[in-house]
């Protein structure tokens, strides 16, 4: 039985994801340091809010409040006794705005990583991981998760255990990785490699990446990905811009007209799902729904084309194997 996410692609060919969680909630008051997933007891008017902004914005796919929402994270909050009823919430706010409106909305059910460095290096093992993952997802599936969506993972061996956990929990799953450090992830993953990580009989539906640094840096990403594998159905979502630093607030450069033009060069190197990630705002993410409507395929970009177009990049390229010029760069801010 096909799952409803692959549908929706074959359907419409390419889709539109979201924008940013926490920088939307902090705009509705959500304090630094402070747990989202409260807010789906607490507060859901809040995040019914986020979700139809995001949908009358246009999206295809939204993704539940539950970024943090194993018991790992959640214990930082003295709520790790909590995970099932607070990811549950996520995916029962989602699926009510989900079904107010005459289309399909995909619900997909945020994963983050634990926060937890697994074993060797920390005291995490790779069973404990694959538990904590399973406990926050059934949550999910019981809420009514159409998939599950696993998201700015750094270890490949996270991303395994997730997939494991997943699969257990008899749901269909995406990956995305943040490719933040020199064109890799944290723990050193390439975006050519990241097809290869799951090994498991059932595949994730999609790969991709999300967050990193800037939106140039992304789509960098994005042609390694679809170049490793050009049948493979691949995610980007970008950071608004740039992230910089000014006085206590942390603040993304990017425009609609950026934004607009992301998605165009997303599109053109391959991507199938296209959001936004931090800073990215419901202003946002309606003209990246026209640059969808309205896209003519135009020629593959290169490094040098997305530069021209939305920025230099912040790391050194990721598509190494694209034929562009190597120019230097600046250093990196993380947001």
């Amino acid at each position: 039985m096909t799952d409803a996410l692959s549908a929706l692609i074959e359907e419409k060919g390419i889709l539109l994801a979201d924008g940013a969680t926490g920088t939307t909630l902090f705009g509705m008051g959500l304090e630094a340091g402070g747990a989202p997933e409260l807010w789906n007891i607490d507060k859901p008017e809040n995040i019914e809010q986020l979700h139809q902004g995001f949908v009358d914005a246009g999206s295809d796919i939204i993704l539940t409040n539950s970024f943090g929402g194993t018991r790992h994270r959640l214990k930082l909050h003295q709520a790790d006794g909590r995970v099932h009823e607070l990811n549950k919430a996520a995916a029962e706010i989602a699926n009510k705005v989900a079904a107010s409106v005459d289309r399909k909305i995909i619900v997909a059910g945020s994963v983050g990583p634990t926060g937890e460095l697994l074993a060797p290096l920390g005291e995490l093992t790779f069973d404990g991981a694959v538990e904590a993952f399973k406990e926050q997802m059934q949550g999910l599936k019981d809420g009514g998760a159409d998939v599950l969506w696993i998201e700015t993972m750094s270890a490949p061996e996270e991303m395994q255990a997730a997939a494991k956990a997943a699969i257990a929990t008899d749901m269909p799953y995406v990956i995305t990785a943040s490719f933040d450090t020199a064109g890799r992830t944290m723990m050193g993953l390439l975006p050519s490699d990241i097809h290869g990580v799951i090994q498991e009989d059932q595949k994730p539906v999609a790969m991709g990446s999300n967050c990193g640094v800037g939106a140039s840096d992304l789509l960098s990403s994005v042609l390694d990905m679809t170049k490793a594998n050009p049948d493979a159905i691949v995610v980007a979502k970008a950071n608004c811009g740039i992230p910089q630093i000014q006085g206590d607030e942390v603040v993304y450069t990017g425009t609609p007209e950026l934004m607009h033009d992301y998605t165009r060069l997303a599109m053109d190197a391959g991507a199938k799902i296209i959001g936004g990630c931090c800073g990215t705002s419901c202003e946002h993410l309606a003209e990246m729904r026209k640059a969808i409507d309205t896209h003519q395929a135009e020629a593959r970009p290169d490094i040098e084309a997305i530069e021209s177009k939305i920025g230099p990049l912040v790391n050194r390229p990721a598509a190494a194997n694209d034929a562009s010029k190597r120019r230097t760069r600046k250093s990196r801010i993380r947001g």
